[in-house]
């Protein structure tokens, strides 16, 4: 995961260009927001599905998406249109990541409604919203006829998309957050589940109650995959093996790595050789401390590459 923040474009696609050529890895993603949450606040931040179609064209392997779309920032049909484009342009490579949107004690992330003219509904809409979305979203990705939708947050006359993602009978959705109501959502709608942090023990205590709440639907948990976001640690990696396998034995099979900024020189093969080989293969790893270069971060050649 590289966020698009106080990074320029050229980095972003230097890193995804060359994750794209490393089997280990097997997807790529941007987040979601307007203004920088870290960092500087005035530095840059590039809209997230306008940089997912360039990247998309720009690569061939990775599966790719936002980490989560926030669904206050887009309406549900005009974000199915945008998210098919990418689709298609990927040649079916898109994984549809969505979350009710920033939390409202963030202050770096409630200022970019006000700033952008867009309205700040409380939890408890934001989720109703969000549930409402991915019955629109996916049924606009698979009807084969124009339809209305009369719901209590969107309203629609002759709704319909065309043309339709490559992937059948959609692309995945994904679903972030961790909040109970919000689980409750990821139940009934999701194909995957992305835990955005807290901890490993919460995110397993959450993992407990999303099995809860799929039981009480009806729904297999099982087909549900769990995903959780790690940070890439560059001068602890150690720390950062342990937490994957915590997340392992946790029940997350889906483990997406934050890169920090400014990324070192030949990050992903480095991320490979570092976080992703230790847990495909048991045999011995290569040496993968990071040499500081001018303030810059280069990672060495392993000696074992594969």
């Amino acid at each position: 995961m590289t966020a698009p923040s106080q990074v320029a474009y050229n980095d972003v696609l230097r890193v995804w260009r060359e994750a794209d050529s490393i089997p280990q890895i097997e997807h790529a993603w941007l987040f979601d927001h307007l203004m920088p949450i870290f960092g500087d606040p005035n530095g840059p931040t590039f809209e997230g599905w306008t940089l997912l179609s360039a990247l998309a064209a720009q690569t061939e392997r990775l599966r790719l998406g936002l980490m989560v779309t926030s669904n206050r920032f887009r309406p549900p049909a005009m974000l199915a249109k945008i998210a098919a484009t990418v689709d298609v342009i990927s040649g079916g490579r898109l994984e549809f990541g969505i979350g009710a949107g920033s939390r409202p004690d963030v202050p770096l992330a409630r200022r970019e409604y006000e700033a952008h003219g867009l309205p700040f509904h409380d939890a408890a809409h934001a989720v109703a919203s969000l549930a409402e979305a991915c019955t629109i979203i996916r049924r606009l990705w698979t009807e084969t006829v124009p339809f209305d939708f009369q719901g209590d947050y969107h309203q629609l006359t002759g709704a319909f998309c065309s043309p339709k993602p490559v992937q059948r009978p959609h692309p995945p959705i994904m679903i972030g957050g961790q909040a109970t109501p919000t689980l409750r959502v990821v139940a009934e709608h999701a194909d995957r589940w992305n835990m955005p942090g807290g901890g490993i023990d919460n995110a397993i205590a959450r993992n407990t109650t999303l099995d809860r709440l799929c039981a009480e639907i009806g729904r297999n948990p099982a087909e549900i995959t769990r995903s959780i976001v790690l940070p890439a640690s560059y001068d602890r990696p150690d720390d950062t093996r342990h937490a994957i396998r915590a997340a392992l034995d946790g029940g997350f099979s889906h483990i997406v790595l934050g890169l920090g900024a400014p990324y070192p020189v030949e990050v992903a093969r480095w991320v490979a050789d570092t976080f992703v080989g230790p847990f495909l293969t048991r045999a011995e790893t290569p040496d993968h401390r990071l040499q500081r270069n001018g303030g810059g971060v280069a990672a060495p050649e392993p000696r074992n590459r594969r």
